[in-house]
């Protein structure tokens, strides 16, 4: 009784707020993918045209299911495996499958934002030259091997991921309260003034509204296209972090009486709106770049590492003065927008083990930290970007829509409990979720996934990946086979044997409103 009491007392001291949550959704939701993901997929899919089904997307999809996420995690008070055990040990598995993705996630996702960190020194005085394809897989990353070949360790590459690694572990360290509201207090904040820096100078660069008008002008045939509202499906569920096990982990440290929907959707629009800027920031850039090539903007448009590390380069080296501070800014940006989502994806699989295994939190950041650091150095090889590149596409084309998917599915179509969320989270919130909430997660979110997966499936079988070979594709698919692996062994191995009992400061819904 003592034992539960002071973990009850540890709970309440070591919670968010409620705007600590919000900014650590924010955080959590806003990483690289809004950066050099969203701005193409605009602008490949009907430009101001997709933001029709994009917000369509968000509605009846991602807000939704953020909502559902945060009340699970605060309904049942605990880290994703450990709510779900709580909901039904039949959906316990789930949740450790969404947390084998986020670890496979963080693993290569810290090297990205080491290479990030490495190209903020670079900026200065443009060290990467004028052939910036050459010197990233070339000088940088010496990717001279075979895909599918490990290679040595790359310096360049391993010492700015020590320090991502010491950054993302001290905050975890520090807990809740002192680390990762903390940290997202800080970072947030930092990234908007750093964006907004390069998009205010970018759009007074010559040529910056061919960009734009690239990226906005409407083409209202594309929402004829199925496939336009799969990618506006698939580009919300990728952004808001749902399916991770993240969410459910975040709402489990916000405290009785909190404003649940209300806090998911400022936490949603947020990401949002920042998707929007990022497009405005990065096209007036590209149009920049090809008013001073003289060539049409789709052949400067990219996105993901080309786009960060390849096209911002050369969009740096001819800006028109104090071109190097202006790669600080991009890549600083990246490095504070990686390290936030980094460490919500890090935290997830921390407090996982921590709830179910009956670790402190020092052990539970020291072991599962310390191991996951161990992985990433394979990514740190002459052949690390082949790896990073064939496990990032499965994990994420796959293995996390599947995941959701399953979550979805579960709690809509199997254990019914949509209603009982409700019921919970309404009274605390400013505004209240209806069937039409209900309906969106039972009958359109489920579907838009399977389309998802089946599309990129089909696509994957017929064409391949990359180009690569047989070798290193099977490696993608072993990797998803794992995560889904271990989720089950997970699951089947219950940890939670007198520790499914809700602690003593939940309280019911009714009593968080009084």
């Amino acid at each position: 009784m003592a034992e539960a009491q002071g973990q009850a007392q540890e709970r309440r001291l070591d919670q968010f707020n409620r705007v600590g949550f919000i900014l650590a959704a924010v955080g959590s939701a806003i990483g690289l993918g809004n950066i050099w993901r969203f701005p193409y997929v605009a602008y490949s899919n009907g430009g101001g045209a997709f933001l029709i089904p994009y917000v369509f997307a968000l509605i009846t999809a991602g807000l939704p299911l953020l909502i559902m996420e945060v009340t699970i995690g605060h309904r049942f008070r605990g880290a994703a495996p450990l709510a779900f055990a709580r909901a039904s040990r039949k959906v316990e598995w789930i949740s450790w499958w969404q947390i084998a993705i986020s670890f496979v996630i963080s693993v290569y996702y810290c090297v990205v934002i080491a290479w990030a960190m490495a190209y903020s020194v670079f900026a200065v005085g443009l060290q990467w030259g004028s052939d910036t394809e050459a010197f990233l897989l070339g000088d940088f990353l010496r990717a001279n091997v075979d895909p599918g070949t490990i290679g040595s360790l790359v310096p360049s590459v391993l010492v700015p991921l020590v320090i991502v690694w010491a950054l993302t572990l001290g905050i975890l360290f520090a807990g809740v309260k002192r680390g990762l509201e903390l940290a997202a207090r800080v970072f947030i904040p930092t990234l908007m003034v750093l964006f907004f820096a390069i998009v205010i100078r970018g759009i007074t660069l010559p040529g910056a509204t061919e960009g734009l008008n690239a990226l906005f002008r409407p083409d209202f045939s594309g929402l004829a296209d199925p496939n336009v509202w799969v990618q506006a499906y698939a580009q919300i569920f990728f952004s808001l972090s749902v399916g991770f096990g993240i969410m459910s982990t975040f709402g489990s440290y916000l405290p009785r009486g909190s404003d649940l929907n209300n806090s998911s959707a400022i936490a949603a629009f947020s990401n949002t709106s920042f998707e929007v800027i990022a497009g405005i920031g990065v096209f007036s850039c590209l149009g920049f770049l090809a008013t001073q090539q003289n060539i049409p903007i789709n052949q400067v448009a990219e996105e993901g590492t080309t786009l960060a590390f390849v096209i911002f380069p050369q969009i740096i080296n001819t800006f028109p003065g104090m071109n190097s501070l202006l790669g600080l800014l991009f890549f600083a940006s990246l490095v504070v927008a990686g390290l936030s989502s980094h460490i919500s994806i890090v935290e997830t699989y921390v407090a996982g083990l921590q709830a179910k295994a009956g670790w402190s939190r020092r052990q539970s950041v020291a072991i599962c930290g310390g191991f996951a650091a161990v992985v990433s150095l394979v990514f740190t090889t002459q052949g690390g970007l082949y790896f990073l590149d064939v496990s990032d596409y499965f994990i994420n084309s796959f293995g996390l829509v599947m995941a959701g998917l399953a979550e979805a599915v579960a709690f809509a179509w199997f254990l019914r409990r949509l209603d009982d969320l409700r019921t919970y989270s309404n009274p605390m919130s400013d505004f209240t979720v209806g069937q039409g909430w209900k309906a969106a997660i039972t009958f359109v979110t489920p579907p838009m996934l399977a389309v998802i997966i089946g599309t990129t499936l089909w696509t994957t079988l017929q064409q391949g990946y990359g180009g690569y070979p047989n070798l290193l594709l099977g490696i993608g698919w072993g990797v998803l086979g794992a995560s889904l692996v271990a989720g089950l062994a997970f699951g089947a191995k219950s940890w939670a044997e007198g520790r499914l009992d809700m602690p003593e400061d939940t309280g019911t819904a009714r009593e968080a409103t009084t």
